[in-house]
């Protein structure tokens, strides 16, 4: 059977398809380096077969530690057309976050820009899964391999490792509120699932060309840029964000489709020249990662037209989807309600509220937001407890809490575990409390995310030092640095004498909240 007629039941046979049926087409385009959907595809197999070459069995892990890159696609496309674990590590982590991920994934082979070198070899002790690093740039440690002189020796006819649908496609690992991230399993069924729906909600066509801007180790940039491909558009890669970049990319490119978290859509919005470039071509923006603060949605609307969507999901399953046509900012009361809910189910996706026993709720009333979808996650990497209690049921259960009314919109009330989102990145609290409570003068420490007009929150902490210690604020804010990645860390420190306690003696964030000027819910 000819590719262009085979039916597509893994990421493989997706890969196959496009480099037929859209063989010349743009795939992507970063720093200047153009790649077609047919060159995409022979890299991938080159680079499949590589691995296979080094003794990569299948569902083994390859690790990606980098930030945008060229190669990065690659990589991720050598693991769709062979049985690989991709398993991204995001850069911006501190050494130890990044160790625990490494150990925890057991990847065979890790692949690293030459930045991270030094990182690398003072963890290489600590690997003994790791048969064979593989350095993307010049600066190559003898202990390592080129990543050009891998693929030059792969095959473009690929590796004899085809995946099936039910095989693991990917290890993107999340926050833990513990402080340590799980890696969530999804399947190359689920990624199709995930991009035939959410292709639905971009519109998205052969001939859109989407911008990525935010990180690649994220499923959000990794999402929606493969929903573009999905439908034979391309994408176009950033290195990282920088709003006036994004700005003249859309007018130089002519981008369709942008995906940005709202704080970087402020960014964009606030650039002084913001009236001068031609966003003429855009069709769609997608602000998902958090709720967009009604005074910037309205800037949007007017700046770009009713071209917005918000999308809800998580890294273990979606979704939701606030659609163009209710941005209704001059609507009825209840349009202009709406503009603050997540949307409604998308496709092939169920979505209801349930209480403490898991029964299901009657429209407005609050409780945790439920999903049943083919994209849902397999489960969480070594830690079937989580898989167990996340997945009961047959439903993930979101850890948020929410409320549908009786339209089907879902209202988000509170967010997991006192998340924090800033600058579009999840910060879990506990996480940045434990950094906190490491240091020898530390007794107790709460934290909690405060209003930014840059990041949307900051992350806060409210501090208790030992009797007699004393240490300046931004000695605990270095010593965090060593602990956890930057973006972590608190902005600002307040020492206390005492933290507000409920009568369980748990601290009230609640009144934390109200007395530092965060969301009291």
């Amino acid at each position: 059977m000819s590719t262009s007629r085979r039916v597509v039941e893994s990421m493989a046979d997706l890969v196959e398809r496009n480099a037929v049926l859209h063989a010349n087409e743009l795939h992507r385009t970063f720093d200047g380096r153009r790649s077609s959907f047919a060159q995409f595809a022979a890299r991938s197999r080159r680079l499949a077969s590589a691995l296979d070459r080094l003794g990569l069995k299948s569902q083994e892990r390859v690790a990606i530690l980098a930030m945008n890159c060229a190669e990065y696609h690659e990589v991720y496309g050598a693991c769709e057309v062979a049985s690989y674990i991709l398993a991204p590590v995001n850069f911006r982590l501190a050494p130890p976050e990044i160790d625990w991920i490494l150990k925890d994934a057991a990847p065979r082979v890790l692949i690293f820009e030459s930045q991270y070198a030094s990182v690398v070899e003072k963890l290489r002790a600590e690997l003994p899964a790791i048969q064979h690093y593989v350095v993307i740039g010049d600066s190559v440690p003898p202990w390592a391999l080129r990543y050009d002189a891998v693929i030059d020796g792969g095959s473009e006819t690929g590796p004899a490792l085809a995946p099936a649908a039910s095989d693991i496609h990917s290890l993107m690992y999340t926050s833990g509120t513990t402080g340590r991230p799980k890696g969530v399993m999804i399947t190359h069924e689920a990624m199709l699932a995930l991009g035939e729906a959410w292709s639905m909600e971009l519109g998205a066509d052969l001939g859109d060309r989407i911008l990525l801007a935010m990180p690649l180790f994220h499923i959000g940039a990794r999402s929606q840029g493969y929903c573009v491909t999905f439908r034979g558009g391309a994408l176009v890669v950033q290195r990282a964000f920088d709003a006036r970049v994004v700005a003249e990319t859309v007018q130089r490119e002519r981008i369709t489709q942008l995906h940005l978290a709202p704080t970087l859509m402020q960014q964009v919005l606030d650039l002084p020249e913001i009236d001068s470039y031609d966003f003429s071509s855009l069709r769609t923006i997608n602000y998902a990662a958090a709720p967009m603060p009604r005074t910037t949605l309205k800037r949007a609307l007017r700046r770009f037209g009713p071209i917005l969507i918000n999308g809800y999901g998580q890294t273990e399953g979606s979704g939701l989807s606030l659609r163009k046509a209710y941005h209704r900012v001059e609507g009825t009361e209840q349009d202009v309600a709406r503009l603050s809910s997540v949307g409604q189910a998308i496709y092939d996706t169920a979505v209801k509220i349930v209480d403490e026993q898991d029964a299901e709720l009657p429209a407005g009333s609050i409780g945790e937001i439920c999903l049943r979808s083919r994209q849902n996650m397999l489960g969480y990497w070594n830690n079937s407890a989580a898989t167990i209690d996340t997945l009961r049921g047959g439903w993930l259960h979101t850890g948020d809490l929410g409320r549908m009314d009786q339209g089907g919109f879902v209202y988000l009330i509170d967010r997991k575990k006192d998340m924090i989102i800033s600058g579009g990145e999840n910060v879990y609290s506990r996480e940045v409390e434990e950094a906190l409570m490491s240091h020898w003068a530390v007794a107790e420490a709460a934290v909690i995310g405060v209003p930014d007009a840059k990041w949307g929150e900051a992350v806060k902490a409210v501090v208790v030092l030992k009797p007699g210690m004393a240490i300046p604020a931004a000695d605990l804010i270095a010593h965090c640095r060593g602990q956890i990645a930057g973006y972590k860390c608190p902005k600002s420190i307040t020492f206390t004498v005492d933290l507000p306690r409920l009568p369980s003696g748990k601290t009230n964030k609640v009144a934390l909240r109200q007395q530092f000027g965060g969301t009291a819910a």
